[in-house]
């Protein structure tokens, strides 16, 4: 699959791309369905919900994402090496696209009640690369909207030059100060559906509620680079990588 002039220029212009029904529902269904096992029994590595928000609490965990998954079953590595997409990626980077398992990598939740807030912020954020020319693609394995923490997105953030004061010491975006909350008005946001994707760029500006319904949200996010792309010497970003020729 390719995609059109008009939708390359949209994700240049925006800084994300929504595809309908890319992946199919068995697909779908098997991620899911190893994704909860690995949930429920809190497979390592994870991040807790917990350890988000700074909180100690050894005997109280809720999973907010499985790290590592490209190495946890072979159908996520199967996804993460989907051939249907390589052309894609390789038409929104201008380059051979190499999976970053560094970073995202990873089965995201929303739990009810237990989940927080995605604060809104920019992945490229806690990444050390040489240059901004990485993306993340998104899957849905279910349905997301608002109400269950669904992705929010500023168009044409990516392309906007931000001063230092327009971040906290965590490096989220403030939503607190007048020129911050101008731009945030600006948000956007499209429900998904199981088998949709959006492809977003590393300096986009999204963030997402905590899930407010009795179901748990679960979905898969990972990130590639251009392959001229360069992590930095003794980073964290310098980390085992998958090219997709």
């Amino acid at each position: 699959m390719k995609l059109s002039q008009e939708q390359i220029d949209e994700f240049n212009s925006n800084g994300f791309l929504l595809i309908r029904n890319f992946a199919s529902s068995e697909l779908c269904d098997e991620i899911l369905q190893k994704a909860k096992y690995h949930l429920e029994n809190i497979i390592e590595p994870i991040e807790s919900e917990q350890e988000y928000l700074r909180i100690e609490d050894k005997n109280n965990i809720t999973v907010r994402r499985l790290r590592q998954v490209y190495d946890r079953e072979e159908v996520f590595k199967q996804w993460m090496t989907n051939k249907e997409i390589r052309p894609i990626l390789k038409q929104l980077l201008n380059d051979t696209p190499v999976l970053t398992l560094a970073h995202h990598n990873s089965i995201m939740t929303k739990m009810p009640k237990d989940s927080s807030r995605t604060t809104w912020h920019q992945d490229r954020r806690y990444w050390n690369y040489e240059n901004d020319n990485l993306l993340s693609v998104w899957l849905s394995l279910d349905d997301e909207y608002l109400e269950n923490g669904l992705l929010e997105f500023i168009p044409g953030s990516h392309k906007i030059k931000f001063e230092k004061e327009q971040f906290d010491e965590t490096i989220s975006f403030k939503d607190n100060i007048p020129q911050n909350k101008q731009l945030i008005k600006q948000a956007v946001h499209f429900n998904l559906h199981k088998g949709d994707i959006v492809l977003f760029h590393c300096k986009t500006l999204h963030h997402a509620n905590k899930n407010n319904t009795s179901k748990p949200k679960i979905s898969f996010v990972y990130t590639v680079k251009a392959k001229e792309t360069k992590p930095i010497k003794g980073s964290r970003s310098e980390f085992k990588e998958v090219i997709l020729d």
